[in-house]
């Protein structure tokens, strides 16, 4: 089966090349499930309360006012990036390349994010490709006889652009690993913390967090309405900055995702995939103006944690920028399905699971039905698939992602 997984972007320059690492591809269930997995958490209640950190570039030693744009790093945030070695001049400068795996941060409270500014640039996003790697899928005996039949292939249907106007909450993420440059899709959720002008970002686990034996990816950012126009790959090279990042680029100045996956998630899924979640906190790489996310982009949609059991639920959309072919990740797409259930684990929570044909790149998209009030509402996330690209799984939201959604909005998102 295929990993529905972060796609990534091939390194160019002297000497570079195209690589695939099993260090993350999506983890194996049973010998079944290829998952995209890059997974952080907020376990430690006194390490979520401190404040993300972020810096301009431009600004030299990182004291900027808010006034222009330039964002200030508190002492005890200074502090504790030189606890862990990191210099911010240096670290926007290269630095960040280096992965040694003693010094890669892996703990909820040791999230770092330093912004630098043109990084992301359009050239760099476009390069996002899958490696299109999977394991047979013949083997569920995990699912405990909870397992509905494989649903029939959907086949995924292209958003009409402009996408600010026709899926305004949804856009790509966008990390380094120790592979290279990465892309997953997500969509933006409201704050019950600031109604109107949430901040916060839904996507997978694995799009964030390498898991049980990794640590947080970094370089975090969201690009709302990613190639608005709908420009094929051949013609976004020459396109308008404006029409690739039409709301510009979001860093992650703060990240929260399951612990299971932090302690279960593996490179491609493992036992951490039915709470394969996350939400980012992001923050203009401009600043400046004082919007909001959801002011820029017109929308956000809220997150409902008490959707029916999976035969009850009814139709599910789901969104995303599939980039394995037939797909090249350029594109927004959708699949709409009526779920099944897709059990992994007899201790662990059911997932959800329709049929649909996007690839790797859509990890982390958005899954929304309809409630009883006629709101659309979010109930999951792309995160495993089959290689044959006929199904979608997604963990189904419960208590624990309620938690750490509501912490995440308690301590960060009211900014």
């Amino acid at each position: 089966m295929r990993s529905i997984r972060p796609s990534r972007t091939a390194r160019r320059g002297a000497g570079a090349r195209r690589t695939t690492s099993p260090v993350l591809t999506a983890v194996a269930l049973a010998s079944v499930l290829a998952l995209t997995a890059t997974g952080c958490d907020s376990g430690d209640a006194e390490a979520d309360a401190r404040p993300p950190a972020s810096v301009s570039p431009g600004d030299s030693d990182g004291a900027g006012g808010t006034g222009d744009g330039r964002i200030r790093i508190p002492d005890d945030i200074r502090r504790k990036l030189e606890e862990h070695g990191i210099d911010i001049d240096k670290w926007r400068n290269g630095a960040w390349k280096d992965w040694n795996k003693d010094d890669w941060l892996r703990e909820a409270g040791d999230y770092i994010n330093p912004i630098i500014k043109g990084l992301w640039d359009p050239e760099r996003m476009r390069r996002a490709e899958d490696p299109d790697r999977g394991v047979d899928d013949n083997d569920l005996s995990g699912d405990q006889g909870v397992t509905d039949p494989a649903p029939a292939p959907v086949k995924a249907r292209a958003v009409p652009p402009a996408y600010r106007a026709n899926a305004a909450t949804a856009g790509k993420v966008f990390f380094d690993s120790p592979e290279g440059s990465m892309v997953c899709s997500a969509t933006v959720v409201q704050d019950p913390a600031r109604p109107g002008r949430s901040n916060l970002v839904w996507t997978a686990g694995h799009c964030v967090h390498a898991g049980k034996k990794g640590g947080w990816y970094r370089n975090i950012a969201f690009v709302p309405s990613y190639n608005d126009a709908g420009r094929s790959a051949a013609r976004l090279r020459d396109a308008p900055k404006d029409e690739v990042i039409p709301h510009g680029v979001w860093w992650g100045d703060w990240v929260q995702t399951s612990q299971q996956w932090i302690e279960q998630g593996g490179p491609t899924g493992g036992q951490g995939a039915p709470y394969d979640f996350a939400v980012i906190h992001v923050t203009p790489e401009k600043g400046g103006s004082g919007k909001s996310l959801e002011e820029t982009v017109g929308a956000a949609l809220p997150v409902d944690f008490d959707a029916p059991p999976v035969p009850e639920v009814g139709g599910i959309t789901a969104t995303g920028y599939p980039a394995a072919p037939p797909y090249d990740g350029q594109l927004l797409y959708q699949c709409q399905d009526k779920p099944g259930r897709l059990s992994l684990s007899a201790s662990d929570p059911t997932m959800y699971r329709i049929g649909c044909t996007m690839t790797g790149g859509s990890s982390g998209g958005g899954w929304v039905r309809t409630d009883s009030d006629g709101e659309l509402v979010l109930v999951s996330n792309t995160s495993i698939g089959p290689v044959t690209a006929g199904w979608l799984a997604g963990p189904r939201l419960g208590r624990d992602a309620e938690a750490l959604y509501r912490n995440m909005s308690r301590k960060y998102g009211g900014r």
